[in-house]
């Protein structure tokens, strides 16, 4: 007896299902919004930056086959640093900088609310197709990861490969 009809069908009804479901994610839904200010709250691995003092863009790009490119970005402590993100697949994706703790433990609270809204200024969701960005001054050294957090993305190892970024100090 084999089951592989059904978990075919089980595969392709979750992947529909996760195509047209709507995430509540910051302004995605919004096009032309102009962002809020960002709250300038300090985290381990830096600070909301401002757009006036950028001093490096770089350009991420993110697709279904859950992976970034690149995946390994090296920074100095100090730079502020604009990111233009592409949403190169037909499902929603967002980039969450962050320590690996503080993304797995978001990435379980995503599993387990998966409509759950969160905007913060570390992090950008991206629609299907489009662009979008942020603007990051990375003033503590260390090493960092990145990684997309929307329910099952994480999981499917959407943290570019290894999603690591590292600060090396002044």
């Amino acid at each position: 007896m084999t089951f592989q009809p059904a978990l075919k069908f089980i595969a392709a009804c979750t992947i529909s299902i996760w195509a047209t479901a709507a995430f509540p994610h910051g302004n995605e839904a919004h096009p032309g919004t102009p962002p809020a200010e960002a709250k300038k709250e300090q985290k381990p691995w830096g600070i909301a930056g401002d757009a006036k003092a950028v001093t490096r863009t770089v350009t991420l790009s993110m697709s279904d086959s859950m992976r970034f490119t690149p995946d390994k970005l090296s920074f100095k402590q100090g730079e502020t640093v604009r990111f233009v993100i592409q949403n190169q697949g037909k499902l929603l994706h967002e980039l969450v900088i962050g320590t690996k703790a503080e993304l797995d433990a978001h990435a379980a609270m995503m599993v387990k609310f998966p409509g759950m809204e969160h905007d913060e200024p570390y992090m950008a969701h991206v629609p299907a197709g489009k662009s979008g960005g942020l603007v990051w001054t990375f003033n503590r050294a260390g090493e960092f990861d990145f990684a997309c957090l929307i329910a099952g993305h994480y999981q499917a190892g959407m943290v570019g490969m290894v999603g690591k970024i590292t600060v090396a100090a002044r």
